[in-house]
């Protein structure tokens, strides 16, 4: 491996070069912004090392799916997006989020992290790899889809339709990250489900003058006490039969927190913050953050909020939420449960606007291709992995593999300042190049 680690690093500026090119191009899916032309990008870049490529059309964005046949006996997928999230608010880059800069060993643009970092050095491995070696040791498949961002409405019907394509050994699946200062890789074996909704409480057929709030509903009040009805001040969540199908965690689980190495006071620092939920500290705190499902109010819109005063008495409020869900909680019941529980406090008036949904994913902490991945890992870092039976946000993991047994692990070239779905988005280029080494070395391992 080591002739394979000095070519990687002897055309880094060549790598880094891909990567500028593929985020240098817009492509966001929520607005459909540039998805045609990354999407012919991306498959320019799989021709690079002569990948046989299929566009899947899915009355979406298409997903591109490539393959290398190696005629080996295991074969590696690698999931990826090509999409990113609204580069928003654009007053708080300080740069054109679409026109990458590379200054002081730091990668920043949109979708540096989130996910063409990934996208990219997954490809400039198997280059790497090539060139050296000629023949790959193992198959591989790369799965592209455009649509993660919102939500991957596709990709359980890809699964579903291909299931010969699922034929794999293992997944190397889009995200994870480094820690910014310790230095240490975050291995996920899993991630939160998740449950989108808004709430919509209508009053009368249009705004009125504020002085009829003395005998006239208003919508924003109402809406605001339903919602405190949800979760109380300790952070319990009171849907009746919410917590019902949580798992408690096993011993293996709990040791896999108290490997997180996680800063507190530095977290509060770069927050801004004085402390956590109900000063929490520790191991509780950690196991909250990773294994404990969330009630969410991600954004309230009502009456008039422009520059000024204007004295109306609200027709419409609107709340949206996200529930993030831990291992065995659905998100079909979660929004079932939602309404029964509106309906018994007298709120059967609000409607509940389904947007998605994603089930959570863990993979087998014993699987021989997880240890394959921490022995890669261990080769090329220093410092000991921290090991995620959840991260704590959400990827449509399930929406693929709910119906395989195949394993899939998280491993990334972000790092825990990335500003993922933020202003000012940006990569570490040593961790670009690590993230390359590790995916050459995974292969390697896993023939």
């Amino acid at each position: 491996m080591d002739k394979v680690y000095e070519y990687i690093e002897g055309h880094s500026g060549e790598y880094l070069s891909w990567l500028e090119e593929c985020c240098n191009q817009p492509s966001i899916s929520a607005q459909n912004i540039g998805m045609l032309e990354m999407k012919e990008l991306v498959k320019h870049f799989l021709l690079k090392v002569d990948a046989d490529i299929e566009e899947i059309e899915t009355g979406g964005y298409p997903i591109i799916y490539g393959e290398i046949n190696s005629a080996k006996k295991k074969t590696l997928m690698f999931y990826n997006h090509y999409d990113v999230q609204p580069p928003e608010p654009l007053e708080e880059w300080l740069s054109d989020p679409f026109q990458t800069i590379i200054e002081n060993g730091k990668i920043t643009a949109r979708g540096t992290a989130d996910n063409k970092g990934n996208l990219i050095a997954r490809i400039c491995a198997i280059h790497a790899y090539q060139k050296i070696h000629g023949e790959l040791p193992v198959n591989i498949k790369f799965v592209f889809e455009g649509e993660e961002e919102v939500g991957s409405p596709h990709l359980e019907w890809f699964a579903e339709n291909f299931p010969e394509k699922m034929n794999v050994d293992g997944i190397i699946w889009e995200g994870g990250s480094r820690g910014a200062n310790d230095k240490r890789l975050h291995v996920g074996l899993g991630v939160k489900g998740i449950s989108y909704v808004e709430l919509i409480c209508k009053g009368a057929d249009f705004d009125l003058h504020s002085s009829e709030a003395a005998i006239i509903e208003n919508s924003a009040w109402r809406l605001v006490w339903a919602l405190k009805t949800l979760k109380n001040e300790n952070e319990k969540i009171l849907i009746d039969g919410f917590y019902d199908d949580v798992l408690p965690l096993t011993d293996k689980e709990k040791a896999f927190i108290q490997t997180m190495a996680y800063n507190e006071d530095e977290i509060k620092e770069q927050y801004g913050i004085d402390g956590f939920l109900n000063n929490l500290t520790g191991d509780p705190l950690k196991e909250r953050l990773t294994a404990a499902p969330t009630c969410t109010i991600c954004g309230f819109e009502s009456g008039y909020t422009g520059e000024g005063t204007k004295t109306v008495l609200p027709s419409v409020a609107k709340v949206k939420l996200d529930f993030r869900l831990v291992p065995k909680q659905n998100p079909k019941k979660i929004v079932s449960l939602l309404r029964e529980h509106l309906d018994r406090h007298g709120y059967s008036d609000i409607e509940i606007k389904e947007y998605h949904g994603m089930v959570p994913f863990n993979t087998d902490p014993n699987s021989p291709f997880v240890n394959t991945v921490l022995a890669a890992v261990d080769d090329l870092y220093q410092e000991p992995p921290i090991i995620l039976r959840n991260l704590a946000g959400s990827s449509p993991m399930n929406k693929m593999l709910k119906k395989s047994t195949v394993p899939a692990v998280q491993i990334g070239v972000a790092n825990t300042q990335s500003n993922i779905h933020g202003p000012n988005e940006n990569i570490y280029i040593d961790d670009f190049i690590q993230g390359i080494k590790l995916t050459a070395n995974i292969m390697h391992r896993l023939k």
